[in-house]
């Protein structure tokens, strides 16, 4: 195809419209990902992978800081290990993916494929263990997972996901606690620091726990349409799966005791938190810190004496302390490179053509707020790293700002079907945290409790769903 075939980008379904299909043109036009010849499956291409890197590069490295260690555990799970704690198979079986022959012979037991790995984990930490001088045990995988879902979509819900799971043991309760904690509040930086997505942290319901946890705490963050997305969960598992596994150690008093078990992790299911907190009608905002590209460089009139040559110098000087892409394609023209480099969501721009060399200058073009500033040559490296700086503060500032127009107070079932119904968001209500009450929500209104915050507000003294008496606020929404 010639310049004329490719003027400008492919347009994107205005999210205001049909937020599902603008998500679906996002994440096809920006090539993040491609859907595989097996439903639910999806390939995530280089550019959406490249941004999976960056979140696991920050995570493995905050992990080692907390004295974590990586390993890895089989991808296939014996069905008989898998029912050894009760409530953890009931809450997996309707996902599981079973092997059942190994080549043209059929398997003597069932394999599943792991929906997540405390069986196997535990299967291995009961040989392992011996002392409490052993204690804690603090390891980690990155691995994927499948979980057999009859509805998908790319990075928010498939078959397969990527993730890392954290399973750590411990010799007392109070340990196991604070690890739990910790690692959740590590991924609470990370959300806001590095993908500048301000999240909600606290306990889930005993409905929504983990199954087989004795408690499960989350962030969770809105997006741009009013639902909420579990971004990360820390479970406390207490003595549940040490027990059912006979994982053992011989205490300082002498005595055989069950250590304190943890699990924790986040998944590429963060890809479509960023994209659904930060993109716009032209495509992806990324923020500078996950961004795959954080400056695109396109030359004007690179055919002219002395524009490539200059280009050449901006990148060499740029490329060793930013993440730069030179683009000197000669079949797009400028303009439709300004289109797809916005639609990707580089966070800067910079133009360069004859003019700006005679002006010892470039242009510079923010994503977020889409303005464009002249800057001198001489100061570039220094302003660039203000300019990233400043971008990643914003979108985390405009994300919070979003989030806090679309936070609602309600007093009754009636004002939560009506804010449902009309301006989707979070709803802070007082809630008496009965099941019966959690259930009914949901039926009415098919909004779920998604955690009972740890920054607590006096609402009120009963709960405006049921008329029990209420101790705690809880945070509802509908959810991803």
């Amino acid at each position: 195809m010639g310049k004329k075939d490719k003027q400008f980008v492919s347009e994107i379904t205005p999210m205001e419209t049909d937020f599902a299909q603008w998500y679906t043109d996002v994440i096809r036009k920006t090539d993040m990902v491609d859907y595989s010849p097996v439903k639910g499956f999806m390939v995530i291409k280089p550019y959406g992978y490249a941004i999976w890197e960056n979140i696991q590069a920050h995570l493995d490295g905050r992990f080692k800081e907390t004295g974590h260690k990586n390993c890895y555990f089989p991808l296939l799970i014996p069905e008989s290990l898998l029912k050894k704690e009760a409530e953890h198979v009931e809450g997996f079986a309707p996902e599981v993916a079973w092997v059942t022959h190994g080549g043209s012979e059929e398997l003597a037991e069932r394999l599943c494929v792991r929906p997540t790995s405390e069986t196997i984990i535990c299967e291995m930490y009961s040989k392992w263990l011996k002392s409490y001088r052993d204690l804690p045990f603090l390891y980690n995988q990155w691995c994927s997972v499948v979980r057999w879902e009859k509805s998908t979509r790319p990075f928010l819900r498939t078959s397969e996901f990527l993730w890392q799971e954290g399973h750590t043991l411990h010799e007392t309760a109070e340990e196991a606690q604070e690890e739990t904690l910790q690692m959740l509040h590590v991924y609470r930086e990370m959300a806001e620091e590095i993908l500048a997505i301000p999240v909600v942290i606290g306990q889930k319901s005993e409905k929504e726990k983990f199954a087989g946890a004795h408690a499960t705490y989350t962030m969770e963050a809105l997006m741009h349409d009013g639902k909420a997305l579990q971004a990360g969960t820390s479970h406390n598992l207490a003595q549940h799966f040490t027990t059912a596994f006979d994982i053992t150690f011989l205490d300082r008093d002498g005595e055989l005791k069950h250590p304190y078990h943890t699990s924790w992790g986040v998944s590429t299911r963060l890809i479509g938190g960023i994209i659904m907190t930060h993109g716009d009608n032209r495509g992806l905002v990324l923020p500078p810190r996950v961004a795959p590209t954080q400056i695109a460089i396109v030359p004007i009139a690179s055919h002219k004496e002395g524009v490539m040559d200059q280009v050449h110098e901006l990148y060499s000087e740029l490329r060793n302390d930013f993440r730069v892409e030179l683009d000197d394609r000669e079949n797009y023209s400028p303009g439709w490179k300004f289109n797809e480099w916005e639609m990707k969501g580089v966070p800067l721009r910079i133009e360069i053509g004859p003019k700006d060399i005679e002006k010892n200058q470039v242009m510079l073009f923010r994503r977020d707020t889409l303005e464009k500033e002249a800057v001198a040559m001489d100061s570039l490296k220094e302003t660039v790293a203000s300019l990233l700086e400043d971008i990643q503060n914003n979108l985390l500032l405009k994300a919070k700002h979003m989030r806090d127009e679309k936070t609602y107070y309600v007093k009754s079932l009636d004002e939560m079907k009506e804010v449902m119904e009309t301006k989707p968001g979070f709803v802070k209500a007082m809630w008496c945290e009965d099941r019966a009450c959690e259930d009914k929500i949901k039926q009415e209104t098919g909004v779920t409790v998604r955690c009972i915050p740890f920054e607590q507000e006096k609402l009120g003294d009963t709960c405006p769903f049921c008329g029990k008496p209420a101790a705690k606020m809880a945070f509802f929404a509908k959810a991803y």
